[in-house]
């Protein structure tokens, strides 16, 4: 990677320069980046910032990391994400929007699109298409799930990334986190969750506040979801609740592809 020298822990390290791109999202993940302040100078002060319109109005196209946040929902973000991918050594999908379509892909469900598009916009032409991931475009080398991200994982995917090592990725599911945060379950407190079968890494933050967890950073590697639907039934929560959790990101639709494509 080019850039200048630096250390971290003793250790003599090239910075890479880095991009941060947005596509169609609200731009959430990117502002937690800049959120931790506490430790945001010794984050800076390993990468070297070559695009990062939320933090500085300088940019340039030579980086050799980009992270990308958003889904792709138009022609125009479809190739200029194209001609990211082909300018960055390290391509992450930054957030649910970028790794399963998130909140946008419920845009999705309406078929009938150019009836929709009249209904909102009237007269106006409005170039949209069917919300997708970033992996439905290019190829995606790493992900960092979440609604938004969680900025401690982000640093330490950028401090393996600098350090030359795979970013460890847990597999377990929320409830360990919320089960070590010694938190009551919710649905003993009358609540649906999708803590069972929802990827860990989050530090269990939406449940340890009282509040259900919708599975934004996706499912486990091997989510045993007849299982998850009996707890639910078993709480007195049918099909339609189950199936708008599941559907709410775009993490568990993801899950049902792989799934299909293996049968």
């Amino acid at each position: 990677m080019t850039g200048e020298q630096s250390t971290y822990l003793g250790i003599q390290l090239i910075r890479p320069r880095v991009a941060f791109m947005e596509f169609t999202s609200c731009e959430g993940c990117q502002l937690q980046v800049l959120n931790n302040e506490s430790t945001l100078l010794r984050f800076l002060s390993l990468i070297e910032i070559a695009d990062f319109r939320e933090a500085v109005t300088e940019r340039s196209d030579d980086y050799d990391i980009a992270f990308v946040e958003g889904s792709i929902t138009r022609q125009d973000e479809l190739e200029r994400l194209k001609l990211v991918r082909r300018n960055a050594k390290t391509l992450v999908a930054m957030g649910s929007c970028a790794c399963f379509g998130g909140v946008n892909q419920l845009k999705n469900r309406f078929r009938d699109q150019a009836g929709v598009i009249r209904y909102v916009y009237g007269d106006h032409t409005m170039d949209t298409m069917e919300a997708v991931p970033v992996e439905a475009i290019v190829p995606v080398d790493l992900r960092i799930f979440g609604c938004p991200i969680n900025k401690d994982e982000m640093e330490r995917t950028v401090v393996s990334l600098v350090l030359g090592l795979k970013p460890v990725v847990p597999d377990a599911p929320v409830c360990m986190e919320c089960k070590a945060s010694e938190n009551i379950c919710l649905f003993e407190l009358g609540q649906p969750c999708l803590g069972p079968v929802t990827r860990c890494g989050c530090g269990a933050w939406c449940t340890s506040r009282r509040s259900r967890c919708w599975g934004c950073r996706g499912p486990v590697d091997k989510p045993n979801m007849p299982l998850m639907k009996e707890v639910m039934e078993q709480h007195g929560f049918g099909d339609r609740t189950f199936d708008e959790m599941l559907s709410c990101f775009g993490g568990f639709t993801a899950q049902e592809r792989k799934e299909e494509s293996k049968a």
